[in-house]
């Protein structure tokens, strides 16, 4: 398993988390969820290419 698929792995599980906890009908818990997922990758893939420069 790869760093990325772990990350995706992560991202989906705690967006399906607090897509169901978050908000109180369906179709905002789909976009809450969708929102947080996003947030998680873009968030990981920044911090990895910041890291990547750190010698």
């Amino acid at each position: 398993m790869t760093h990325f698929f772990s990350m995706l792995l992560f991202a989906a599980f705690v967006a399906l988390i607090f897509g169901t906890v978050g908000r109180e009908n369906t179709g905002s818990r789909l976009t809450y969820g969708l929102k947080i997922f996003g947030e998680f990758i873009g968030a990981g893939l920044i911090l990895s290419w910041l890291l990547y420069m750190l010698p």
